[in-house]
């Protein structure tokens, strides 16, 4: 028997609903949603659908944790000056911020971070995999240490 062990998430999502099964949904028996990045198109920084339905599954769940906080990294790639992608990484953050709070997401949960370009995923030429929002889970503790 092989075994096929897929590390993207995603992928895994979408051969579950290819081959007929329903996938057991994230977040919905207190599970956190296991999708934490979030991709944008160039110069973007509104949500396509399937993003907004798994940010909707972690406001579900920061709402049954309230102890926990979430920060939100908004991230750009290297085209253009840095002012501008400092900018453009702190409109996509409060994109995905402000859609948290829109689904019940009290503001004391969340943390904005935007970095600009300084900080890429993949090679600084890979622009599309640095155009992103990343969600990163803080207890209270870890929170309040910062």
């Amino acid at each position: 028997m092989t075994t096929l062990v897929l590390d993207n998430p995603e992928l895994l999502t979408r051969a579950t609903l290819a081959s007929g099964l329903t996938p057991a949904m994230p977040g919905t028996a207190g599970q956190r949603p296991h999708r934490m990045k979030f991709h944008f198109g160039f110069n973007r920084h509104a949500l396509d659908a399937e993003d907004v339905e798994f940010l909707c599954l972690h406001a579900a769940y920061l709402r049954q944790h309230p102890g926990l906080k979430v920060r939100v990294h908004g991230h750009a790639d290297n085209f253009g000056s840095e002012d501008y992608n400092r900018f453009l990484s702190r409109l996509r953050a409060s994109t995905v911020a402000r859609l948290l709070m829109r689904e019940g997401v009290p503001e004391s949960q969340i943390l904005l971070v935007h970095w600009g370009s300084c900080r890429p995923l993949a090679t600084p030429d890979d622009h599309a995999a640095n155009r992103r929002v990343e969600l990163e889970y803080l207890s209270q503790e870890m929170a309040r240490a910062l």
